[in-house]
Protein backbone atom coordinates (compact mmCIF):
# COMPACT_ATOMS: atom_id res chain seq x y z
CA UNK A 1 0.00 0.00 0.00
CA UNK A 2 1.21 3.48 -0.84
CA UNK A 3 0.14 6.51 1.21
CA UNK A 4 0.92 10.00 -0.11
CA UNK A 5 1.30 12.88 2.33
CA UNK A 6 1.37 16.33 0.78
CA UNK A 7 0.76 18.65 3.71
CA UNK A 8 2.27 20.07 6.88
CA UNK A 9 2.29 20.34 9.89
CA UNK A 10 2.01 17.02 11.77
CA UNK A 11 -1.73 17.23 12.46
CA UNK A 12 -2.34 17.59 8.71
CA UNK A 13 -0.02 14.63 8.06
CA UNK A 14 -2.28 12.54 10.30
CA UNK A 15 -5.32 13.78 8.39
CA UNK A 16 -3.75 12.84 5.05
CA UNK A 17 -2.94 9.32 6.25
CA UNK A 18 -6.41 8.89 7.74
CA UNK A 19 -8.11 9.93 4.51
CA UNK A 20 -6.17 7.32 2.51
CA UNK A 21 -6.74 4.37 4.86
CA UNK A 22 -10.27 5.34 5.87
CA UNK A 23 -9.60 5.91 9.56
CA UNK A 24 -11.38 8.18 12.02
CA UNK A 25 -9.42 10.80 13.99
CA UNK A 26 -9.87 11.70 17.62
CA UNK A 27 -8.70 15.21 18.55
CA UNK A 28 -7.64 15.68 22.18
CA UNK A 29 -6.53 19.29 22.66
CA UNK A 30 -4.42 19.31 19.52
CA UNK A 31 -3.18 15.73 19.66
CA UNK A 32 -4.60 13.79 16.73
CA UNK A 33 -5.06 10.04 17.35
CA UNK A 34 -5.96 7.58 14.61
CA UNK A 35 -6.54 3.86 15.11
CA UNK A 36 -5.51 1.60 12.25
CA UNK A 37 -8.63 0.05 10.64
CA UNK A 38 -9.04 -3.64 11.52
CA UNK A 39 -8.78 -4.77 7.92
CA UNK A 40 -5.36 -3.10 7.54
CA UNK A 41 -3.65 -3.85 10.84
CA UNK A 42 -3.56 -3.01 14.54
CA UNK A 43 -2.32 -0.11 16.64
CA UNK A 44 -2.44 3.61 16.16
CA UNK A 45 -0.74 6.69 14.75
CA UNK A 46 -0.79 9.86 16.82
CA UNK A 47 0.77 13.27 16.56
CA UNK A 48 0.73 16.91 17.57
CA UNK A 49 2.10 20.22 16.31
CA UNK A 50 3.30 23.06 18.50
CA UNK A 51 3.53 26.80 17.90
CA UNK A 52 7.33 26.80 17.80
CA UNK A 53 7.61 24.72 14.62
CA UNK A 54 8.15 21.44 16.45
CA UNK A 55 5.86 18.49 15.88
CA UNK A 56 5.90 14.83 16.92
CA UNK A 57 4.30 11.86 15.19
CA UNK A 58 4.33 8.35 16.66
CA UNK A 59 3.61 5.16 14.75
CA UNK A 60 2.80 2.30 17.13
CA UNK A 61 1.26 -0.26 14.84
CA UNK A 62 1.44 -3.39 12.71
CA UNK A 63 0.21 -3.43 9.11
CA UNK A 64 -0.95 -6.61 7.41
CA UNK A 65 0.78 -5.60 4.16
CA UNK A 66 3.88 -3.61 3.26
CA UNK A 67 3.18 0.10 3.56
CA UNK A 68 5.08 3.03 2.05
CA UNK A 69 4.37 6.55 3.29
CA UNK A 70 5.59 9.11 0.75
CA UNK A 71 6.10 12.64 2.06
CA UNK A 72 6.09 14.87 -1.03
CA UNK A 73 5.65 18.60 -0.59
CA UNK A 74 6.10 21.56 -2.89
CA UNK A 75 8.01 23.27 -0.11
CA UNK A 76 10.94 22.72 2.24
CA UNK A 77 10.64 19.52 4.24
CA UNK A 78 11.14 19.48 8.02
CA UNK A 79 14.36 18.47 9.69
CA UNK A 80 13.56 15.01 11.07
CA UNK A 81 14.78 13.14 14.14
CA UNK A 82 13.41 9.59 13.81
CA UNK A 83 13.77 6.94 16.49
CA UNK A 84 12.68 3.28 16.49
CA UNK A 85 12.06 1.52 19.81
CA UNK A 86 10.48 -1.67 18.44
CA UNK A 87 10.63 -3.49 15.14
CA UNK A 88 12.32 -1.61 12.31
CA UNK A 89 11.47 0.92 9.63
CA UNK A 90 13.06 1.85 6.32
CA UNK A 91 13.83 5.36 5.11
CA UNK A 92 14.82 6.73 1.74
CA UNK A 93 14.95 10.08 0.04
CA UNK A 94 12.28 10.28 -2.62
CA UNK A 95 14.85 10.91 -5.34
CA UNK A 96 16.97 7.88 -4.38
CA UNK A 97 16.44 4.11 -4.50
CA UNK A 98 18.66 3.26 -1.54
CA UNK A 99 16.67 2.31 1.57
CA UNK A 100 18.32 2.63 4.98
CA UNK A 101 16.89 0.44 7.76
CA UNK A 102 16.46 1.93 11.23
CA UNK A 103 16.77 -0.95 13.68
CA UNK A 104 15.35 -1.20 17.19
CA UNK A 105 16.95 1.43 19.51
CA UNK A 106 18.48 3.33 16.58
CA UNK A 107 17.81 6.88 15.44
CA UNK A 108 18.42 8.88 12.31
CA UNK A 109 18.73 12.60 11.73
CA UNK A 110 17.71 13.49 8.21
CA UNK A 111 17.28 16.57 6.07
CA UNK A 112 16.41 16.56 2.39
CA UNK A 113 17.76 18.98 -0.16
CA UNK A 114 15.33 21.47 -1.64
CA UNK A 115 11.89 19.95 -2.14
CA UNK A 116 13.15 16.35 -2.24
CA UNK A 117 10.79 14.21 -0.17
CA UNK A 118 11.08 11.24 2.18
CA UNK A 119 9.65 7.73 2.19
CA UNK A 120 9.07 5.53 5.25
CA UNK A 121 8.76 1.77 4.71
CA UNK A 122 6.81 -0.45 7.12
CA UNK A 123 7.11 -4.22 6.64
CA UNK A 124 4.02 -6.40 6.78
CA UNK A 125 3.24 -8.08 10.13
CA UNK A 126 6.08 -6.35 12.01
CA UNK A 127 5.01 -4.52 15.16
CA UNK A 128 6.76 -1.18 14.87
CA UNK A 129 7.09 1.69 17.32
CA UNK A 130 8.63 4.75 15.72
CA UNK A 131 8.61 8.43 16.63
CA UNK A 132 9.49 11.27 14.32
CA UNK A 133 10.26 14.77 15.53
CA UNK A 134 9.43 17.14 12.68
CA UNK A 135 11.08 20.57 12.89
CA UNK A 136 9.90 23.29 10.53
CA UNK A 137 13.08 25.32 10.71
CA UNK A 138 11.67 28.63 9.48
CA UNK A 139 9.24 28.61 12.44
CA UNK A 140 11.66 27.03 14.91
CA UNK A 141 14.23 29.77 14.24
CA UNK A 142 11.80 32.40 15.55
CA UNK A 143 12.09 31.10 19.13
CA UNK A 144 15.00 32.03 21.41
CA UNK A 145 17.59 29.48 20.38
CA UNK A 146 20.54 31.46 21.82
CA UNK A 147 22.39 31.01 18.53
CA UNK A 148 22.53 27.26 19.25
CA UNK A 149 25.39 27.84 21.69
CA UNK A 150 27.58 24.76 22.38
CA UNK A 151 25.74 22.71 19.75
CA UNK A 152 27.78 20.53 17.42
CA UNK A 153 28.70 22.69 14.35
CA UNK A 154 27.08 20.26 11.90
CA UNK A 155 23.78 20.28 13.78
CA UNK A 156 23.97 24.04 14.20
CA UNK A 157 24.19 24.42 10.42
CA UNK A 158 21.27 22.02 9.97
CA UNK A 159 19.02 23.95 12.35
CA UNK A 160 19.91 27.23 10.64
CA UNK A 161 19.36 25.82 7.13
CA UNK A 162 15.70 26.82 6.94
CA UNK A 163 15.65 26.62 3.12
CA UNK A 164 17.18 23.13 3.11
CA UNK A 165 20.21 23.78 0.91
CA UNK A 166 22.01 20.61 1.93
CA UNK A 167 21.00 16.97 2.14
CA UNK A 168 21.99 15.26 5.41
CA UNK A 169 21.67 11.72 6.69
CA UNK A 170 23.02 10.36 9.96
CA UNK A 171 22.32 6.98 11.55
CA UNK A 172 23.12 6.71 15.23
CA UNK A 173 24.32 4.11 17.68
CA UNK A 174 21.92 2.27 19.94
CA UNK A 175 20.15 3.88 22.91
CA UNK A 176 17.26 2.91 25.18
CA UNK A 177 16.93 6.31 26.84
CA UNK A 178 14.72 7.40 23.96
CA UNK A 179 12.83 4.07 24.07
CA UNK A 180 12.00 4.69 27.73
CA UNK A 181 10.79 8.17 26.84
CA UNK A 182 8.55 6.82 24.08
CA UNK A 183 6.91 4.54 26.62
CA UNK A 184 6.27 7.58 28.84
CA UNK A 185 4.76 9.50 25.93
CA UNK A 186 2.36 6.63 25.22
CA UNK A 187 1.00 6.62 28.76
CA UNK A 188 -2.32 8.38 29.27
CA UNK A 189 -1.66 9.90 32.68
CA UNK A 190 -2.97 13.26 31.49
CA UNK A 191 -5.79 14.43 29.29
CA UNK A 192 -6.86 17.69 27.73
CA UNK A 193 -4.73 20.75 28.42
CA UNK A 194 -2.33 18.89 30.72
CA UNK A 195 -1.77 16.23 28.04
CA UNK A 196 -0.86 18.97 25.56
CA UNK A 197 1.71 20.48 27.96
CA UNK A 198 3.05 17.03 28.83
CA UNK A 199 3.46 16.06 25.18
CA UNK A 200 5.25 19.27 24.22
CA UNK A 201 7.66 18.87 27.14
CA UNK A 202 8.37 15.25 26.19
CA UNK A 203 8.94 16.22 22.55
CA UNK A 204 11.66 18.64 23.64
CA UNK A 205 13.09 16.00 25.97
CA UNK A 206 13.24 13.57 23.05
CA UNK A 207 15.01 16.20 20.97
CA UNK A 208 17.60 16.71 23.72
CA UNK A 209 18.23 12.95 23.99
CA UNK A 210 18.71 12.53 20.24
CA UNK A 211 21.02 15.53 19.94
CA UNK A 212 23.04 14.29 22.91
CA UNK A 213 23.20 10.83 21.33
CA UNK A 214 24.57 12.34 18.10
CA UNK A 215 27.20 14.34 19.97
CA UNK A 216 28.18 11.27 22.00
CA UNK A 217 28.48 9.18 18.84
CA UNK A 218 30.61 11.81 17.13
CA UNK A 219 32.89 11.96 20.18
CA UNK A 220 33.14 8.16 20.36
CA UNK A 221 36.86 8.17 21.11
CA UNK A 222 36.16 10.14 24.29
CA UNK A 223 33.65 7.61 25.62
CA UNK A 224 34.66 4.54 27.63
CA UNK A 225 32.78 2.49 25.06
CA UNK A 226 30.04 2.75 22.48
CA UNK A 227 27.78 -0.13 23.34
CA UNK A 228 26.74 -2.56 20.64
CA UNK A 229 23.12 -3.44 20.00
CA UNK A 230 23.54 -6.75 21.84
CA UNK A 231 24.81 -4.91 24.93
CA UNK A 232 21.89 -2.49 24.85
CA UNK A 233 19.43 -5.38 24.49
CA UNK A 234 20.90 -7.00 27.61
CA UNK A 235 20.53 -3.76 29.57
CA UNK A 236 16.95 -3.50 28.32
CA UNK A 237 16.27 -7.11 29.36
CA UNK A 238 17.54 -6.43 32.89
CA UNK A 239 15.51 -3.20 33.09
CA UNK A 240 12.32 -5.09 32.24
CA UNK A 241 13.29 -7.87 34.66
CA UNK A 242 13.74 -5.37 37.50
CA UNK A 243 10.52 -3.52 36.72
CA UNK A 244 8.58 -6.79 36.56
CA UNK A 245 9.79 -8.08 39.92
CA UNK A 246 10.21 -5.16 42.31
CA UNK A 247 9.24 -7.35 45.24
CA UNK A 248 12.42 -9.43 44.98
CA UNK A 249 15.95 -8.52 45.95
CA UNK A 250 17.63 -9.48 42.71
CA UNK A 251 21.43 -9.53 42.76
CA UNK A 252 23.55 -7.97 40.04
CA UNK A 253 25.36 -11.29 39.62
CA UNK A 254 22.10 -13.18 39.04
CA UNK A 255 20.78 -10.55 36.64
CA UNK A 256 24.01 -10.53 34.62
CA UNK A 257 23.98 -14.33 34.36
CA UNK A 258 20.33 -14.34 33.33
CA UNK A 259 21.01 -11.73 30.64
CA UNK A 260 24.00 -13.64 29.30
CA UNK A 261 26.68 -11.13 30.22
CA UNK A 262 29.09 -10.39 33.05
CA UNK A 263 28.73 -7.99 35.97
CA UNK A 264 31.27 -5.47 34.71
CA UNK A 265 29.68 -5.27 31.26
CA UNK A 266 26.21 -4.90 32.76
CA UNK A 267 27.32 -2.18 35.16
CA UNK A 268 29.06 -0.41 32.29
CA UNK A 269 25.86 -0.53 30.25
CA UNK A 270 23.72 0.89 33.06
CA UNK A 271 26.25 3.63 33.70
CA UNK A 272 26.26 4.58 30.03
CA UNK A 273 22.49 4.47 29.55
CA UNK A 274 21.18 5.68 32.92
CA UNK A 275 24.25 7.09 34.68
CA UNK A 276 23.38 4.73 37.56
CA UNK A 277 24.68 1.41 38.86
CA UNK A 278 22.32 -1.55 38.59
CA UNK A 279 21.56 -1.42 42.32
CA UNK A 280 20.92 2.33 42.25
CA UNK A 281 18.59 1.89 39.28
CA UNK A 282 16.78 -0.88 41.16
CA UNK A 283 16.41 1.35 44.21
CA UNK A 284 15.15 4.19 42.03
CA UNK A 285 12.41 1.99 40.56
CA UNK A 286 11.41 0.58 43.93
CA UNK A 287 11.02 4.08 45.36
CA UNK A 288 9.02 5.24 42.34
CA UNK A 289 6.66 2.30 42.83
CA UNK A 290 6.41 3.03 46.55
CA UNK A 291 5.52 6.65 45.90
CA UNK A 292 2.81 5.59 43.44
CA UNK A 293 1.33 3.16 45.99
CA UNK A 294 1.46 5.76 48.76
CA UNK A 295 -0.54 8.14 46.61
CA UNK A 296 -2.96 5.81 44.87
CA UNK A 297 -3.37 2.52 46.75
CA UNK A 298 -4.94 1.47 50.03
CA UNK A 299 -1.73 -0.09 51.33
CA UNK A 300 -0.07 1.18 54.49
CA UNK A 301 3.66 1.87 54.76
CA UNK A 302 4.55 -1.56 56.14
CA UNK A 303 2.69 -3.31 53.31
CA UNK A 304 4.41 -1.12 50.74
CA UNK A 305 7.84 -1.82 52.20
CA UNK A 306 7.21 -5.55 51.83
CA UNK A 307 5.82 -5.19 48.30
CA UNK A 308 9.04 -3.58 47.05
CA UNK A 309 11.25 -6.22 48.61
CA UNK A 310 12.53 -4.34 51.65
CA UNK A 311 12.32 -5.57 55.24
CA UNK A 312 13.43 -2.49 57.14
CA UNK A 313 10.88 0.29 57.45
CA UNK A 314 13.40 2.76 58.92
CA UNK A 315 15.79 2.23 56.02
CA UNK A 316 12.91 2.68 53.57
CA UNK A 317 11.93 5.99 55.20
CA UNK A 318 15.56 7.15 55.09
CA UNK A 319 16.14 6.48 51.37
CA UNK A 320 12.64 7.70 50.47
CA UNK A 321 13.31 11.07 52.14
CA UNK A 322 16.72 11.30 50.46
CA UNK A 323 15.03 10.92 47.06
CA UNK A 324 11.84 12.96 47.53
CA UNK A 325 12.74 15.38 50.33
CA UNK A 326 9.82 14.30 52.54
CA UNK A 327 9.06 11.15 54.52
CA UNK A 328 6.52 8.58 53.27
CA UNK A 329 3.86 9.74 55.73
CA UNK A 330 3.60 13.00 53.78
CA UNK A 331 2.12 11.16 50.79
CA UNK A 332 -0.20 9.17 53.02
CA UNK A 333 -1.55 12.43 54.46
CA UNK A 334 -2.01 13.79 50.93
CA UNK A 335 -3.97 10.68 49.98
CA UNK A 336 -6.21 10.90 53.02
CA UNK A 337 -6.97 14.56 52.31
CA UNK A 338 -8.09 13.63 48.79
CA UNK A 339 -10.30 10.89 50.23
Amino acid sequence: MRIDVKTLPVIEIIEDIASVIGAAIENDNGEHVMDIPENLGVGSIRGASFDNGLGVITYNCKFYEDVEIHFSLNTVHPLKFIFCSEGNVGHSFQSQEKINTIETYQNIIVSSSGYDGHVLFFKANVLTHVSSLEIIRSAFSSRSNHNFKDLDPTLKDLFKDDVSKKQFYYQGNYSIKAADLMEEIDTRNYTGFLRSLFLEGKAFEMLVIQIAQYQDDEAGDKLPQILRKSDIEKVDYVVKRIQGDLGSNLTVEALAKEAGTNVNKLQEGFKYVYNLTVNKYMQHKKLEAAKEMLMNSEKNISEIVVSIGLNNRSYFSKIFKEKYGVNPKYFLKTRHKQD
